[in-house]
């Protein structure tokens, strides 16, 4: 039996739209329904299960991934500073739920909530079922789409058109730094030298540095479209 714990990704190839992948997808879709359903009816008990679960799973996730690395003697600066941007949505959310701190949600929730489901639907990810690798990855952007929600829906944080604004301009500050980190160490952290490898939407972008201003529009018209959907379930409740 092969080792689920090994670094060896051909032992377990991950491959788009299988029917891992589309069961790891309905699955975060059907956790997201259940915490819309029961937002209201949580006891103060309950608020706090859910809030440490996501912290505790958030948590492991990230410990887990670095551990994963060091074991294996596969560590290393271009590789596993916590700067894609699943990562530092990750550490974002983490004192998000922890400090409930407005500041930290308005630069978070956009960004973290965009980027974690698009990665979900078209993962970088070489480990496919059912390596541990692979229930780590979508385990922890689950748990960052479903601390921002809960942040909403379960602490009653408003979404507001600044907090659009906001979030664009923080990500856009934070991939201006994580550049010169990529420059440095000739590194790929957020995609912003070169293409990911595994397919997505960035292939149908245009080629470097054009998929990138492709992406700065696409994820703004994706902050819109998540806004106007939070004002309209406002109106609707």
């Amino acid at each position: 039996m092969n080792d689920i714990w090994n670094f060896q990704s051909e032992d377990f190839p991950f491959e788009l739209f299988s029917a891992s992948h589309i069961i790891a997808v309905i699955l975060m879709v059907c956790l997201i329904f259940l915490l819309f359903f029961y937002r209201k009816r949580l006891s103060d008990v309950g608020r706090g299960v859910v809030k440490w679960g996501l912290v505790t799973v958030l948590m492991i996730g990230e410990i887990y991934f670095q551990l994963w690395y060091v074991i294996n003697g596969a560590w290393s600066l271009t590789v596993n500073l916590p700067l894609q941007l699943c990562s530092i949505s990750l550490y974002l959310c983490i004192f998000m739920l922890l400090f409930k701190n407005q500041f930290i949600f308005e630069c978070a929730f956009f960004s973290s909530m965009t980027g974690s489901f698009v990665a979900m639907i078209t993962p970088e990810l070489f480990f496919g079922y059912p390596h541990i690798r692979f229930f780590q990855f979508f385990s922890i952007h689950a748990a960052i789409v479903l601390s921002c929600l809960y942040m909403v829906w379960v602490e009653g944080f408003t979404v507001r058109f600044s907090t659009v604004i906001k979030s664009f301009l923080a990500l856009n500050v934070i991939a201006a730094m994580v550049y010169v980190v990529d420059r440095i160490l000739d590194a790929n952290y957020m995609f912003l030298v070169r293409k990911p490898v595994n397919p997505g939407l960035i292939d149908y972008l245009g080629e470097y540095p054009w998929y990138l201003l492709s992406l700065e529009g696409i994820t703004f018209f994706l902050f819109i479209i998540l806004y106007i959907v939070f004002k309209l379930e406002r109106k609707w409740n």
